[in-house]
């Protein structure tokens, strides 16, 4: 709630649009909610496409070609309430939703800064990764306060809403876009895992890469949680250098850096079901293996988003 409170006042203190500060607060309040009453995946993710359509209409500034309007709206909706699922199922251990909004908005505040004649936009980005930054002594390494559905709502439509209403061309977006690089990744990499595998992506699971190092490999939350910082910053400082290269060119370092994000997620995939496989021809129980060291471990959220699934 905190988090929330700072985004509202922030938000009317500077003069930022209802619309866009409204709906996402509502949204942020409705997953609290949910948080308190089981919602179906099909209800939450209407609400949410339905909160997020005022946003952008009430926002909109039209293109000048009508026909590039219609599809430009539905993609931004799917955007911002797309990158708010994806930074809830990301938040599934101690630290890793308060660094990835530290580094994430810290840089896309550099970025729109740069761009020049959007300061409301670049401070209300300060304002949430100095949030972030207040809530993560309370998450990590031992976690006191849980951020909940609450919060990483908030903090991935705030960041998505910020980079629709900052882009101004193609490299705008893929720039700012990229400073939540590992969520995307990890996110889009373990939804397509789990569809290969004939799951239902609607259900709470526990594949995600972060979540297979921190269950199945036993590291500590704030280990993991510092690696993906690492790499978000990484990437986000790499982009900031190859910017003024075109989008183009930074497209294809973004579709280099997938593909080893998906080599990489590919090798510990392998390597941990190998393991699994090699403890039931052993006779062990790998569910009970893990149980007994996480037991050891400090306590923590490791567990799966309620959520739409995913």
């Amino acid at each position: 709630m905190g988090i929330l409170a700072a985004f509202s006042l922030v938000s009317m203190a500077s003069g930022v649009s209802p619309w866009f500060w409204g709906p996402i607060s509502l949204l942020s309040l409705m997953a609290g909610y949910g948080d308190r009453v089981e919602l179906t995946a099909r209800l939450r993710l209407l609400a949410q496409l339905g909160l997020t359509a005022p946003l952008v209409v009430g926002t909109w500034q039209p293109s000048s070609s009508y026909y590039l309007n219609c599809p430009l709206i539905l993609f931004w909706i799917v955007f911002i309430a797309g990158t708010a699922n994806f930074y809830n199922f990301m938040d599934g251990i101690n630290g890793i939703a308060g660094i990835t909004g530290v580094v994430g908005f810290s840089l896309l505040a550099l970025y729109i800064h740069d761009l020049g004649g959007q300061t409301t936009l670049g401070n209300l980005s300060t304002c949430m990764a100095f949030s972030c930054l207040g809530f993560l002594p309370f998450n990590m390494p031992k976690a006191k306060v849980f951020m909940g559905d609450i919060g990483s709502i908030l903090l991935g439509a705030v960041f998505a809403g910020l980079v629709y209403l900052a882009s101004r061309t193609l490299l705008d977006f893929l720039c700012m876009a990229s400073f939540l690089f590992p969520f995307y990744a990890d996110e889009l990499t373990t939804m397509a895992v789990r569809l290969k595998k004939g799951e239902n992506i609607t259900q709470a699971h526990r594949k995600h890469l972060y979540q297979l190092f921190a269950n199945e490999m036993a590291i500590p939350h704030w280990q993991v949680s510092a690696i993906f910082g690492c790499v978000q910053l990484f990437i986000g400082i790499s982009v900031l250098v190859t910017k003024s290269l075109g989008s183009y060119v930074l497209l294809a370092i973004l579709i280099f850096y997938s593909i080893v994000f998906i080599l990489v997620s590919w090798y510990f995939r392998s390597y941990i079901e190998s393991q699994v496989n090699h403890l039931t021809a052993a006779g062990h129980s790998p569910v009970k293996e893990r149980t007994q060291r996480n037991e050891n471990r400090h306590a923590g959220k490791t567990g799966n988003k309620q959520g739409l699934g995913f």
